[in-house]
């Protein structure tokens, strides 16, 4: 295992200058970033992370629920308040997969308006796959200079309510970065899994069942772009971003706590994925439950999570994975900020 560099780094004094604010309302969790920007990246100010499950009972009802709701309006509260703090010179708040599906996710997010003036918009599938893109971006490039420069990546963000893949070219022209060739958003993730599975995906019958399901919904992404004649060939980088890899990688690493600092960059060879999926179907629940990695509110999401890693590693068997602790808020960020820039030139 090894690690490459990031591109942003804790807050360690008092910051001067402009901040930019990020805030990403997906189907599981509610998180907030604040930063500002460093010659070579940003600089974290400010955080916020909590568990909202603003999908709960969507996939059964079609609807988002009232205590789903007031949860996730709990948290916005808190964001709404750190942003309260600081002027920011930016701000950019999404929501993703259980808005956009949702009947009434435009009436919650009209709600959340009023009652905390956070202004959130709906982004579409793609767009998440661009964002996730933004933020890898940097370790795509150290990846190059370590192991190689490749000819494609491919790019997974395991969510709360869906799956993106992207399938990326890189470095297709001088000075120009990564490009999206393809993308698809599977309408599957942690929540969605363990809410159709149930107690079922901790037995092995039930976890390769979940297997089935996902592998049944990425052969016309794979009959379209040809991907495992790619790998087969050479040159394709793996990136992951999800709490799903991420966890794998503390797995590992054998961290007494979870740490991004050793997680974000770090390289899995697929020996080492394979053993850490088996010691985490073998933990069960109460044993999900009380690892320092997972904790009690995650421990029903690890294992769907796991059955949609090992579908991807099944039909594109990946010598390594590039784990990556950045996600749609980092990408935001960035695109801000280098926005900004632009402006300013």
């Amino acid at each position: 295992m090894s690690e490459s560099a990031a591109p942003f780094q804790p807050d360690r004094g008092r910051t001067s200058g402009p901040v930019y604010a990020a805030l990403d309302l997906g189907t599981n969790n509610c998180r907030l970033l604040v930063a500002a920007p460093t010659p070579d990246g940003f600089r974290v100010v400010d955080s916020f992370s909590r568990i909202v499950r603003l999908g709960e009972g969507l996939q059964t009802s079609g609807k988002l629920c009232d205590v789903a709701m007031d949860r996730a309006i709990g948290a916005l509260h808190g964001c709404a308040q750190r942003l309260a703090r600081r002027p920011v010179r930016g701000l950019r708040a999404i929501a993703t997969e259980a808005c956009r599906r949702a009947s009434n996710g435009r009436e919650f997010l009209a709600r959340v308006s009023r009652e905390t003036g956070l202004p959130i918009e709906i982004i579409s599938a793609r767009e998440e796959a661009e964002l996730a893109l933004e933020s890898c971006a940097p370790l795509l490039e150290e990846a190059g200079r370590s192991q190689g420069v490749g000819r494609r990546a491919l790019l997974f963000d395991i969510g709360g309510g869906s799956t993106e893949i992207a399938w990326i070219r890189l470095a297709p022209a001088e000075g120009c970065g990564p490009q999206l060739i393809g993308t698809i958003s599977m309408p599957v993730g942690v929540v969605t899994l363990a809410e159709r599975f149930g107690h079922a995906g901790f037995e092995p019958e039930g976890f390769e069942a979940m297997v089935a399901d996902v592998l049944a919904r990425i052969q016309n992404f794979e009959a379209v772009h040809c991907i495992r004649q790619e790998i087969r060939q050479g040159g394709v980088h793996f990136v992951g971003t999800s709490g799903t890899v991420t966890t794998l990688a503390g797995i590992v690493l054998d961290l007494p706590r979870y740490s991004r600092l050793a997680v974000d960059g770090a390289i899995l060879t697929h020996d080492e994925a394979q053993i850490a999926l088996a010691r985490l179907r073998a933990l069960g629940r109460e044993g999900l439950a009380e690892h320092p990695c997972v904790g009690p509110e995650r421990a029903e999401f690890v294992l769907p999570g796991c059955a949609i890693f090992a579908a991807i590693q099944q039909l594109w068997p990946a010598p390594h994975v590039l784990v990556a602790d950045r996600g749609l808020r980092e990408g935001m960020l960035l695109r801000m900020m280098r926005n900004d820039r632009a402006r300013s030139r």
